[in-house]
């Protein structure tokens, strides 16, 4: 196997000349530098990734960890990071909780080991309350609230609450109905976050766009009802929730879910011979390639992928940078379509995009 001496021995230098060109580190001069790439080439020499990440304390490695990868926002939203970071000369190792035995756990032991530069948390595991705040090293959450110091992304949720409310009132809604996630989840974010820390749960603002909804509802004196569909990876829970919407409500003329959930919507309200959208207004929320695979061309609440994961590759990247846990703003904050919110949140702005399913 050729080595660093065969190198140094071809090119006429010493081994710590040949170190520094491999590992892209101290300064060489434009012509050593080229002798030594001749030779590296002419011996057919590949470098030793595990000792130059020693030599850098870098893997070049990062963990994305989701709940599932078999739903279409987060099979989107990992492909949009994967894409991101690998712009950035990052790897990146994908973690479905729901398919692994322990959970994240595995990975944030190679995160704590240095087996691994970050992490992207994005699953809804909940731990206790200094569980992602001990470990020390760079961690950005997606869409949810970890602790103090932890960085987040999210969609701009209120925006897209107040987006549905006024397509549904000025378009002579009477009784909407949205289907969702356990409305245990359903909170105030800023009054439950020293709650919810201190009960080791995990905040999720993607319910704020639940409860902006249902307040403009309330405002505009639209009745509204809610019918859970269970955990974000029980893809059985949204059929027998859309089943449940129009067994329970005769009357109901407008449904919100995701985009999985408003897809069954469609074929639950086909087949019972509504017609969509004069009897029955379907918007969905997430704008995945399933809104576009329903029988209609779903209207819909579109999340920007590519800049969540742009945001969220910058965001930690700068913390990988700094070396530490702490967040940085960096270049996500100089993101066009990013905005500041609270607890550390960067907030990505998002559309109605009209389809056949509104009036």
């Amino acid at each position: 196997m050729v080595g660093m001496r065969d190198v140094a021995r071809k090119a006429g230098v010493s081994v710590s000349t040949v170190s520094l060109v491999v590992n892209n580190a101290g300064y060489v001069s434009t012509d050593m530098r080229a002798k030594v790439e001749a030779a590296m080439r002419e011996l057919d020499y590949i470098p030793n990734e595990l000792a130059r990440n020693l030599y850098r304390d870098r893997t070049d490695t990062v963990g994305v960890i989701v709940p599932t990868i078999a739903h279409p926002f987060f099979a989107s939203l990992t492909s949009a990071l994967q894409h991101e970071f690998a712009e950035r000369g990052l790897k990146t190792l994908l973690c479905s909780t729901v398919d692994a035995d322990k959970g994240e756990a595995e990975y944030v032991d190679m995160l704590q080991r240095h087996m691994m530069d970050g992490i992207v948390m994005a699953a809804h595991t909940a731990h206790p309350a200094d569980y992602w705040t001990s470990i020390g090293r760079p961690i950005v959450a997606f869409d949810r609230y970890l602790g103090p110091g932890i960085p987040s992304v999210d969609s701009d949720h209120e925006q897209g609450g107040r987006l549905i409310a006024r397509q549904l009132i000025d378009s002579g809604a009477r009784h909407v109905v949205l289907i969702g996630g356990p409305r245990a989840q359903f909170h105030d974010l800023a009054a439950h976050v020293d709650d919810a820390a201190a009960d080791g749960n995990t905040t999720f603002p993607t319910v704020r766009y639940y409860l902006t909804l249902e307040h403009e509802l309330d405002a505009a004196g639209v009745r509204h009802d809610y019918v859970e569909a269970g955990e974000v990876s029980e893809f059985a829970g949204y059929a027998a929730a859309a089943r449940e919407l129009f067994d329970r409500f005769d009357d109901v003329d407008a449904v919100v879910s995701s985009d999985t959930g408003a897809a069954l919507c469609v074929q639950e309200a086909i087949r019972r011979g509504l017609s969509i959208p004069h009897d029955l207004q379907i918007i969905a929320y997430d704008g995945t390639y399933v809104a576009d695979a329903a029988g209609l061309r779903l209207s819909v609440i579109r999340q920007d992928f590519a800049a969540l994961a742009s945001v969220l590759a910058s965001r930690l990247s700068d913390c990988i940078a700094a070396g530490a846990g702490e967040g940085a703003a960096g270049d996500a904050a100089g993101n066009a379509a990013a905005q500041s919110g609270g607890f550390g949140e960067t907030v990505v702005p998002v559309t109605f995009v009209p389809g056949e399913t509104t009036r």
